[in-house]
């Protein structure tokens, strides 16, 4: 009975792993050789085949290469290199996610093998129960190392999603630094183009000067062919000659700009010359310091002369030289007149009709400005306001007697007021007018007409004559930021 017993037993088991197969399938028919530790652990592990390079070690490499080329790479090729990065990582991650699917299939084949043994060691006995509890050891202590698997899997995930986040923040930052680039880039054309424009207008002005001064000899043309060489150099890109043949250009410009003052001179004297002897047969002379602040007056050259200056017609006119065009000074038409900041560096000329006749008196130069107008300017044009003295002589064109005034120029409105009393308050506007007195007062240099708006006319007398065109010149600079211009009347 005892054989017929095992008999069965010795049936029944090759049917039980019959079964078992059917549901698992082995990549070979035993156990590879491992060998269990203390704790289940295993000591001897198969060697595997090894698809690639880990996720610590690809990181590493990375950086590496990172930190030998990022002072050769340029800003579009280290952007580029962090999206192929980027997509580097992406790629990690899918493979991460495909063997953390591989995973959880090892978790259920091995519960399916762990249940067969559980089950086939419930219906075995002696030296095979052994070895199928031995199996189901080997099978839990790949349970523990797959679980082991499992973690280093997740802090790899973990390390790929951190460097897929990193290389995503470097690839914008990359981005960011690639527009700041181009944008500087172009700054530094647009820098480049401005100097290339001042340099060819410099080189235009030289041509232009040199034209001008080309009557006056050999040498000038030769200057002209050493100009023309610099240019030609320029264009050459040698920037070693380009800043000796600067240095050439620079000293032949000064030459130049002697000889031109020279012969300036030599005009001015010659002109002289002829304006005396033409002054000695001229019914009229000019008398007066020909600069700011001084007043040109027109008397009779022969004081036997029946000639009446009171009855003669007078207009006063303004030229950029003697040979250009001249603009009519409008009001001016007395015998006296005082130059104004406007006249500095002009001519003046006034045009006599006397008995039918018409005689030109000229100055013998420009007007020369004052030395000391233009500091004072710049001074005051650091204050909001800058108030001046003054008393009204006439308004409206009549005569006014009145006591000082205060006459404000801001930097957007002009005011004229007696303590808390104000004449007139108005800003700069194209109705304005302000101009030096041209009409028969009694201290024309230091008179000034100003006509708030058109029906209000003041004619105000100062102090001296320097206050009187320092207000002139700063009320137009002021008014000139306002884009608007101070002129006199029809002007």
């Amino acid at each position: 009975m005892t054989k017929v017993c095992r008999e069965t037993e010795e049936r029944t088991i090759p049917e039980s792993v019959l079964t078992v197969s059917t549901d698992v399938s082995f990549a070979s028919n035993h156990f590879p050789p491992y060998k269990l530790g203390p704790d289940n652990e295993i000591v001897d592990e198969p060697k595997q085949d090894e698809k690639g390079p880990s996720v610590e070690e690809t990181v590493e490499k990375e950086s590496q290469l990172l930190s030998d080329q990022h002072k050769r790479l340029s800003v579009r090729d280290l952007a580029s290199k962090f999206d192929k990065n980027l997509s580097t990582a992406i790629s990690l991650a899918d493979e991460a996610k495909l063997k953390e699917v591989a995973s959880l299939e090892g978790h259920v084949m091995l519960k399916k093998l762990r249940d067969a043994l559980e089950y086939m060691r419930g219906r075995t006995d002696g030296q095979n129960k052994e070895d199928v509890e031995k199996a189901i050891s080997m099978v839990e202590a790949l349970a523990v190392k797959l679980t082991q698997n499992e973690g280093e899997l997740i802090q790899e995930k973990f390390e790929v999603k951190k460097l897929g986040n990193f290389l995503k923040q470097a690839s914008e930052d990359a981005k960011k630094l690639v527009n700041h680039e181009k944008s500087f880039a172009c700054a530094e054309i647009e820098s480049a183009r401005a100097v290339v424009l001042r340099l060819r207008d410099a080189f235009e002005e030289q041509e232009r000067s040199s034209e001008a001064s080309r009557a006056q000899g050999p040498d000038v043309e030769k200057m002209v062919e050493e100009v023309q060489e610099a240019r030609q150099i320029k264009r050459m890109h040698h920037p070693t000659k380009v800043m000796g043949m600067q240095h050439e250009l620079h000293g032949l410009r000064n030459r130049i700009q002697e000889k031109y003052m020279n012969s300036v001179k030599l005009h001015q004297e010659i002109a002289t010359i002829k304006r005396a002897e033409e002054s000695k047969s001229c019914p009229f002379v000019l008398e007066g310091t020909q600069s700011l602040g001084s007043c040109l007056k027109i008397r009779v050259n022969a004081p036997d002369s029946a000639i009446d200056l009171s009855n003669c017609s007078i207009q006063w006119y303004r030229a950029a030289c003697e040979t250009s065009r001249r603009e009519a000074i409008s009001g001016a038409n007395q015998s006296v007149y005082a130059p104004e900041p406007f006249d500095v560096g002009r001519i003046l000329q006034a045009d006599i009709l006397s008995n039918g006749q018409k005689v030109t008196v000229t100055t013998d130069g420009p007007i020369n400005p004052d030395a000391v107008l233009q500091s004072r300017i710049e001074s005051l044009m650091k204050k909001s306001n800058s108030e001046f003295s003054v008393v009204i002589s006439q308004m409206n064109g009549q005569d006014y007697a009145s006591r000082s005034h205060v006459f404000t120029v801001g930097k957007t409105r002009i005011k004229l007021s007696r303590g808390w009393i104000t004449k007139a308050r108005e800003i700069y506007s194209t109705s304005m007018q302000l101009c030096g007195v041209r009409g028969n007062v009694k201290a024309p240099t230091k008179s000034l007409l100003w006509q708030p708006r058109k029906s209000l006319t003041f004619t105000l007398t100062f102090e001296s004559e320097q206050e009187r065109n320092t207000a002139i010149a700063l009320a137009r600079k002021y008014a000139f930021d306002c884009n608007v211009s101070l002129l006199g009347p029809d002007d």
